[in-house]
């Protein structure tokens, strides 16, 4: 049985406050000395996770911006991906609405609702707001898919999610801001075509595994063979009920690295 693993990255394989993975160093390295495939799944933009494969030294597909695209690099382990289309250095799997068609909806909520997304900030700002360092609240800003947000009045989010799914986007709720993204898109929707392009290139018996932290995880962890909720930093856990739901005992790169390393326990011992 070869294992398969999703991961979030922010509040989970990334700490919520300083962004770090230093924690999870024990997993990171026997996830890439076994050569499990880690497909990073996250509200980060394409720019965002190359540059974190590059510093942890993955090079495995990804899905962007709460599952608006899978990105497989090119020649990856040989594969043939048939619903893909080649933009060099990937051939890309898109699922959900491009950013010009979101930005423009965006605008037209913007007065009703007193909404400012990250189109409307600089990179200053979204520093400010994120806690990311400038060079990657740089590298945040630039969308592809989806449109994060702050609004003065969060209980107006059922109202806009109402007219957005009535004009084909629909709103969730991440760690820190909410997003505004195609409806027909999300995380489960995302790993479950990634699953199915590994298992059709593999065929190979997958045991899934999943790691997430918050609302918009939901969807991903359910897709899964085994589910790994990871608490906030207050040590609460996001309200998700599965039948065979797993929550770390930490949060973030600790909780991740404590989660993994014992799954890679049971199944290397």
């Amino acid at each position: 049985m070869n294992l398969l693993i999703f991961t979030d990255l922010d509040g989970t394989l990334l700490n919520h406050g300083d962004y770090s993975h230093g924690e999870a160093e024990e997993g990171l390295a026997r996830i890439r000395s076994r050569q499990i495939p880690l497909v990073f799944t996250s509200s980060k933009t394409r720019r965002e996770i190359e540059r974190l494969q590059e510093v942890l030294g993955i090079r495995d597909p990804f899905i962007v911006e709460n599952g608006a695209a899978i990105f497989f690099p090119d020649g990856y382990r040989g594969f043939r991906i048939p619903a893909g289309v080649r933009v060099p250095p990937y051939t890309i799997v898109r699922l959900g609405s491009n950013y010009v068609e979101i930005k423009r909806f965006a605008c037209r909520l913007k007065k009703r609702f007193h909404l400012i997304g990250f189109g409307d900030l600089s990179a200053e700002e979204i520093e400010l707001l994120s806690g990311l360092p400038l060079e990657q609240a740089a590298l945040a800003k630039e969308r592809e898919f989806t449109e994060p947000f702050i609004i003065d009045d969060e209980t107006r989010i059922p109202e806009m999610d109402r007219i957005a799914l009535s004009d084909g986007f629909k709103i969730t709720s991440g760690g820190r801001f909410f997003h505004l993204t195609g409806a027909q898109q999300d995380k489960g929707r995302a790993v479950r075509l990634c699953v199915s392009i590994f298992s059709q290139n593999t065929g190979d018996g997958l045991l899934t595994i999943g790691l997430g932290d918050s609302a918009n995880d939901i969807s991903m962890l359910k897709r899964v063979d085994i589910p790994i909720l990871i608490p906030h930093p207050d040590g609460s856990f996001e309200d998700i009920e599965l039948l065979n739901l797993k929550k770390a005992p930490h949060p973030g790169s600790r909780g991740w690295n404590h989660a993994v390393v014992e799954i890679l326990n049971r199944f290397e011992g």
